[in-house]
């Protein structure tokens, strides 16, 4: 797996899996178990170093799952990505759901509510698997419509780590276990550019947190309103942005195309600008 150097932007690329009715790009491509491996399979032959499953929906009008639900979506896609040794990412924020995927040994939960849930802590404690902690302004449940500015994010932002940090290394979890990410899009806020303002300072989370970074744009609503183009034409956007975010610094990228990233990421290389990429794949 790609390891970031600690000089140079180096991202881990995260496939996005979404094995849901109504995700905003793909909702209900994946529910069938066989389509959800292969696209697995093919996310990682694309270049993603990790596959992150996402048995729900979080956009602002998605449905309701349950942790049930959620888990029974995951459990036959687990078995065969762990029979396959790819690395797994589960995207939830219900507790029910993050304890089930501990147990298969995931190496990632993914909560876009920060793990609110203090009852928890002492279980991600004792657990190996990294945390990625997201901000998000509506703080509880799937993204909501909340008008934020540019001139208030930053202060959310860091409030939020501020205090959501101390709680998790007051319960022990190890800080070396921990992984930020900002939110984007609706998690920031009705105004598009309030997103833009996050992007443009990603090095201010890291100077103040010294912490690994997460940035989740792809095909994102307000890359849609500057460009002005549909959901299907958003991969030179989303590519565009990503390799944005790996020149300020971002550890770990979140897309729908790990292929275009690993390719974008290649040219950089042979430019001079990053150390060459290395293949998985060569050991």
């Amino acid at each position: 797996m790609a390891i970031r150097k600690s000089d140079v932007p180096y991202p881990n690329i995260f496939g996005i899996l979404n094995i849901t009715e109504d995700s905003f790009s793909d909702g209900g491509k994946y529910l069938d178990f066989d389509k959800a491996v292969a696209h697995g399979h093919a996310l990682m032959e694309a270049g993603a170093d990790v596959l992150d499953v996402g048995p729900a929906s979080s956009h602002p009008n998605s449905k309701p799952v349950s942790a049930e639900e959620e888990i029974e979506r995951v459990t036959p896609v687990l078995g065969a990505f762990a029979a396959a040794g790819i690395p797994v990412s589960i995207d939830t924020f219900q507790t029910e759901t993050q304890r089930y995927a501990l147990s298969q040994g995931v190496a990632y939960l993914n909560d876009i509510q920060g793990f609110a849930d203090p009852g928890f802590y002492p279980e991600l404690a004792d657990a190996q698997a990294k945390l990625v902690v997201m901000h998000a302004v509506q703080q509880r449940g799937p993204a909501a419509l909340v008008d934020t500015s540019p001139a208030e994010i930053w202060g959310r932002i860091e409030r939020f780590f501020d205090d959501r940090l101390a709680a998790l290394e007051q319960a022990r979890i190890n800080r070396n276990h921990l992984i930020l990410d900002p939110g984007m899009g609706f998690f920031l806020g009705t105004d598009m550019e309030v997103s833009f303002q996050v992007l443009r300072n990603l090095g201010r989370l890291r100077k103040r947190y010294d912490l690994p970074i997460l940035v989740s744009v792809s095909r994102k609503s307000f890359l849609r309103k500057v460009t002005g183009r549909p959901l299907s034409e958003m991969a030179s956007a989303s590519l565009a942005t990503e390799l944005f975010v790996t020149a300020q610094g971002a550890d770990f990228i979140r897309t729908h195309d790990p292929a275009a990233l690993r390719d974008g990421l290649k040219i950089w290389s042979a430019l001079g600008q990053l150390p060459p990429i290395h293949d998985p794949a060569s050991g």
